[in-house]
This record gives structure tokens, C-alpha cells and sequence, in this order.
């Protein structure tokens, strides 16, 4: 959907923020996009756009970030910031951002609640919801991960070889098994609509075990596993003040689950739940303002989406035919460092099974013709 002239714009701060900027457009808004990539298809999608410097480890400059939000709103009838990824440990960036230009989201109180992890283990307790144990320190028993407080995207994520105390804005958690699970889910006042059930998998690489590597939709789950998933949502949420588009992920089992942790922003399965007529971002927006859909979007297919990460160095050449199933599209001469993401693949089929082996085979397909091209 293009944008009518005279519709208003949105500030999207993301460490990518592609999807949104998608997902945006769609729903009649016109984007307005930092971020720290900078994509082809990003800068397409905006209506204006600026790249801004930081880590995907530590964030945003937080001076140049919100220097970068100032310009692209200077003159513009804009309606807010919806934060992306990037901010799961930045209060304060966040605090200064709604202070500016008001933020479409979770504020940085809700924020930093659902990502402390004592806090959060608090909140599991009183919903009634399993979770699995965290601590500062690590007892002798058993098998645990230290994470990092604010970590996204897995790579944080490590298993523990030795006991000791955590460092400062580390936490260690117990390992548990199961099929990952992720529930897409707007918020507004206590309630949720869970937008649908996605499967994630890991892309593991030499000391990131955990590193995300995709999802589909729906997920291979009993009608009975999928209700106990969404009324654990529902508990979680009636004691947040969460609101618009979250996700929770849970780990699975055949006797039961845990959830591991609540995103309270727009999520990695963005791309397989945003729907062709822009009706979730819209969505969003309501359940900002306090109201939630008495519809929710029907998908006709499947979907699956994948992170390609370079094995080596790649140097795009000049001129590279990204096909149209990808996003998150470097421009040419880039240079893809080896562990780096190198794009985004997507697939649509019957069944999820079925887009899962389609995103794989063009996953395997991209990254043969961009070492081939360098």
C-alpha cells in the first residue's frame, strides 16, 4: 500500500528497522527510519531515512540516534517513535526518545520490568506461569546458561562452564528442554489477542550456540498445547502494563512448558505475521491507544523467515541481483564481515513444514552466489 500524501508519519529507531518500515507502509503511515544498516530495500520503503552509528552489542549512540530522530521529523506531521530492537537495556535512551517525540509502545518502565530477570521471574511467579530458575550466582547442580540482562537475538547467550558470581548485568538461568515456541501477542490494559504461534530454530556458530536463526508459522503444536501457551500469555499479561505488539518465548514439551522471556516491542516473527493490507500495524497503534481487535488477520499461507550470516568475509560485487524473497538487502561493495548478517530470507507454502525447507534451500541458494560473487 502506498501512503496517501497527506497521511502522517511514524519515526521507526531500530537496530534494523526493515520490517517495520514494511510493516508501516502497508498500514498507510509513512516511515520514517533510523537504524544502523541502512538496507536497500529500508531505504525504499522510508520516506526518509539516516543510518546511525553504534554496536549491535551496546546499542545506539544514544546523541546521534537522537539527533537522527530530530531531523527526520523536522517539518513532518509525525504521530511518534515505535522502538524496534535495540533498547531492551537503554531506559534512559528510551525515556529521552518519549520525551521528544513520544513513543508508539511500551514505555521504559514496562520495558525495563519484562527484561530484568528477577523481576520478570516475579511477575511468572504471581501469573502462575512456569519459569525456569534464575540467579546471580551459579549453584553446583545442574546445567545453566549466563546471559546477559537486555540481550537480544541469542548471541548473549552461553553456557556456563564454572560456578561463580554473575558479573554486573549478568544473570545466570537454568537450562531446560524443549521445542522453541514463540506467541505474537497485542496488549492493551491488562488484556491480549495472541496474534498466532510461531516455531524458532538456532544457526549456531563457534560461541554463539544460541544465535537466532529463523521461524514459521503456525507452530507444529496440539489445539490443547496452543490454548495453555496463549492463556499463559494471558495470565503474563493481566499483571503487566504491557501494551501493542509484543512476543513471549516459551520452550515446550510433550508434559508441559516454560516461558523464557517477554519482548515487549515488535519482535523477529514481524515478517511472518505482517499481513498484506496493513491491518497489524494499525493494530498496534490501537492497542497503544487502549484497544484491542475483535479481528484478527488471517493468513492464507505458511511463512518462514531466516537470518543468512556470513561463514566468511563477503565484499558484495557492484552490481548483485538480490532476489525478491530477500530483504534486508546490502548495498553493493558492502562489506559482510565473517559472523555478520548478510540478509533476510523469506518463503510462503501450504504448510509451515514446508516454507521451513522452501527458507532454507533460498538461504543456502543466497549465500552460495554471494561467496561466489566475491
Amino acid at each position: 500500500m502506498t501512503p496517501a500524501p497527506d497521511a502522517p508519519a511514524v519515526l521507526i529507531a531500530a537496530l534494523s528497522g526493515r520490517a517495520l518500515a514494511a510493516c508501516a507502509r502497508r498500514g498507510g503511515y509513512h516511515p520514517l527510519v533510523a537504524d544502523m544498516f541502512g538496507d536497500l530495500d529500508t531505504r525504499d520503503l522510508a520516506e526518509a531515512s539516516e543510518t546511525v552509528p553504534g554496536s549491535l552489542v551496546h546499542g545506539f549512540a544514544k546523541g546521534a540516534l537522537l539527533a537522527a530522530l530530530d531531523r527526520l521529523a523536522a517539518g513532518r506531521r509525525v504521530i511518534g517513535v515505535v522502538a524496534g530492537s535495540g533498547f531492551e537495556d537503554r531506559p534512559r535512551l528510551l525515556r529521552s526518545i518519549a520525551a521528544r517525540h513520544g513513543l508508539l509502545g511500551n514505555p521504559a518502565d514496562i520495558v525495563t520490568a519484562m527484561k530484568d530477570p528477577f523481576r520478570f521471574a516475579e511477575t511468572c511467579a504471581l501469573a502462575g506461569v512456569p519459569h525456569p530458575e534464575v540467579r546471580r550466582d551459579q549453584p553446583p547442580e545442574g546445567i545453566w546458561l549466563r546471559k546477559r540482562i537486555g540481550g537480544s537475538g541469542g548471541v548473549h547467550v552461553a553456557v556456563s562452564t564454572r560456578r561463580g558470581t554473575a558479573r554486573r548485568g549478568r544473570y545466570f538461568q537454568r537450562r531446560v528442554a524443549g521445542e522453541q515456541i514463540s506467541a505474537a501477542f497485542l496488549a492493551s490494559g491488562g488484556r491480549c489477542r495472541v496474534l498466532g504461534l510461531s516455531r524458532q530454530w538456532a544457526d549456531p556458530a563457534p560461541g554463539r550456540t544460541f544465535r537466532y536463526g529463523g521461524s514459521s508459522r503456525p507452530a507444529p503444536l496440539s489445539a490443547a498445547r496452543a490454548a495453555d501457551i496463549s492463556g499463559a500469555v494471558a495470565r503474563l499479561v493481566s499483571h503487566t502494563g504491557l501494551r501493542g505488539l509484543n512476543s513471549a518465548d516459551f520452550l515446550v514439551r510433550e508434559d508441559g512448558f516454560d516461558v523464557l522471556e517477554v519482548n515487549p516491542r515488535p519482535g523477529a516473527t514481524l515478517d511472518i505475521f505482517a499481513d498484506t493490507q496493513g491491518a497489524l500495524f494499525r493494530m498496534h497503534l490501537e492497542a497503544c491507544d487502549g484497544v484491542l481487535p475483535d479481528a484478527l488477520p488471517v493468513w492464507p499461507q505458511a511463512a518462514a523467515a531466516a537470518f543468512v550470516y556470513a561463514p566468511a568475509n563477503i565484499i558484495l560485487p557492484p552490481i548483485f541481483p538480490w532476489p525478491l524473497w530477500t530483504a534486508d538487502r546490502q548495498a553493493p561493495g558492502s562489506v559482510v564481515p565473517k559472523g555478520a548478517p548478510l540478509c533476510t530470507v523469506l518463503a510462503e507454502a501450504p504448510g509451515a513444514a514446508a516454507a521451513e525447507r522452501l527458507v532454507r534451500l533460498r538461504a543456502a541458494e543466497i549465500l552460495a552466489h554471494a561467496e561466489g560473487a566475491t
